[in-house]
């Protein structure tokens, strides 16, 4: 299989991946919000999220280990390669049993009246933090087998999984709705052995597939690359913290000046944020591992040509579903929602603009982390993220109504992409001028033909699931475009080929 056709065949398996677990989990919420009851799945929401806080510490962790086992499978470099493998496993354990060991210490503190819990639950609130706990050491064990995968490219393995999880979730649901006793404790136990399950699936697949992923390596600890491995991850966290700070300080922002509805409202944008992040990271997570293995080989023009490509058919993948659904987002949320929160639509047609603008340079973000200089970066891209705050602030402050915040949303989101440009000018080489050229200009005519199509679907078609139709047609026309327009000729071959494979011909 050829590198063109393998990051095809994982960006297919990344892409019919997320819609699954998409499809799932919106069935898995229903079902869990029901067999819980409001007040128990809140419990739950509340304690998990104090937790999951700390997720983002994991996904850093995952990219700055993919980052360097890619790195020295593009070197060749085997014994780097397992020396890497090992310090990351131990620094994961030692970092996931430190972590639970805080949160156990400061439990007491949580559930003696800082957390707003009716008495009668707390004691069942502090058994679901427990397993939640455990649950986060479990997801840390899991980060280094799950980063090897990458690295090895193995998108389809992953997406097995992933899709498994989904399911195992569903079955979850399904389950608790007939027990008598306490679903609540019931459901924190079994979710904790669905972690179980990730951690054995991916840890003894990768352990028995690929010989640097023994756990007899963990030993190999190397301290120069520990302190590496470090600096990496750490303004890595940085990155990913503005993120954070940006959308709970929104919602903060929000409820102060508005209160609860208009949170109601920004927490669907931010669900629907979460799934369309999903999507656009499909084309992404298949072809990072080629980046950066070129950067490791000193293959500086292979790498920006790969971080150019990933640009393209991110920001083409994530707009052909995102056009129709943005302009067909009051049937979609009212058929999601039933009763759909004042605001809700705007919130999320601006949400899934602002995240169209940030894959129009998303790959020359991985093209930095390939080159590893992250803090630089860091400092200058994802900092102006944090800007969005003061700027909804004043705007809040004046007297504009809640949408401007969202207005202030996608212009920081389209500022920081187009920051990435002179960014990597200066640190790569990068020919802006031919960058546009291959992104900007190739993308914009799928996307005003679907706007256009998607104007006279609303505008002169009235008939019950309308976005049935204007999704198939939209889609059909912005496909045509793509294929005769905005990819090479051997991009286009390569797609029909395996779209072939695919049908079976």
């Amino acid at each position: 299989m050829t590198n063109a056709q393998r990051v095809l065949l994982n960006t297919v398996a990344q892409y019919s991946r997320t819609i699954i677990n998409i499809l799932l989990s919106l069935y898995s919420t229903r079902l869990i919000l029901s067999a819980l009851g409001q007040s128990d799945y809140g419990i739950y929401a509340l304690v998990a999220g104090v937790v999951s806080m700390l997720s983002f510490v994991t996904n850093a962790l995952v990219v700055t280990t993919q980052r360097y086992l890619s790195f020295y499978h593009g070197r060749n470099d085997t014994e780097m390669v397992k020396t890497v493998f090992g310090s990351s496993l131990a620094l994961h354990i030692i970092l996931g049993v430190l972590l639970m060991s805080v949160l156990l210490c400061i439990e007491p503190l949580l559930f003696d009246g800082f957390l707003n819990i009716d008495k009668s639950r707390v004691e069942a609130a502090a058994f679901v933090y427990r397993f939640v706990s455990l649950m986060l050491v479990m997801t840390f064990c899991t980060a280094p087998f799950r980063a090897a995968l990458v690295a090895r490219e193995n998108i389809v393995y992953i997406s097995i999984v992933d899709v498994l999880d989904g399911l195992l979730k569903v079955a979850v649901a399904l389950s608790i709705s007939s027990y008598s006793n306490d679903r609540l404790e019931l459901y924190a136990v079994l979710m904790t052995g669905i972690s179980l399950f990730n951690l054995l699936a991916f840890g003894g697949y990768t352990s028995t597939q690929y010989s640097e992923c023994s756990f007899r390596y963990i030993v190999r600890i190397n301290s120069s690359y520990l302190k590496e491995l470090g600096a990496f991850a750490s303004w890595t966290i940085y990155s990913t913290g503005c993120i954070l700070a940006r959308t709970q300080g929104l919602a903060v922002l929000l409820n102060r000046f508005f209160g609860t509805v208009v949170n109601a409202s920004y927490g669907i944008a931010m669900q629907v944020s979460g799934s369309v992040n999903f999507l656009a990271n499909s084309i992404t997570s298949a072809l990072n591992p080629q980046i950066v293995k070129a950067e490791g080989a000193g293959d500086r023009s292979r790498m920006l040509y790969l971080s150019t490509e990933a640009s393209k058919f991110a920001f083409l993948l994530l707009s052909m579903v995102s056009v129709p659904v943005i302009f067909e987002m009051p049937t979609l949320l009212g058929l999601w929602l039933v009763s759909v929160p004042d605001n809700a639509v705007m919130f999320c047609r601006m949400v899934m603009i602002a995240s169209m603008c940030d894959q129009l340079t998303i790959g020359l973000g991985s093209a930095n982390q390939a080159i590893g200089k992250i803090r630089n970066y860091s400092l200058a891209i994802n900092t102006v993220k944090v800007f969005t705050l003061p700027a909804a602030w004043i705007c809040l402050h004046v007297g504009f109504q809640s949408t401007s915040v969202m207005y202030c949303f996608v212009i920081f989101e389209l500022l920081c992409a187009l920051l990435r440009l002179p960014f990597l000018k200066v640190t790569a080489g990068l020919k802006v001028t031919v960058y546009l050229e291959k992104v900007f200009v190739k993308v914009i005519p799928p996307v005003i033909l679907s706007v256009i199509v998607c104007c006279l679907c609303i505008r002169f078609v009235d008939i019950p699931y309308r976005f049935l139709l204007t999704g198939s047609v939209s889609m059909m026309f912005f496909s045509i475009v793509v294929l005769t327009y905005s990819v090479s000729i051997q991009e286009r071959n390569i797609i029909l080929n395996v779209i072939k494979k695919i049908l079976g011909n």
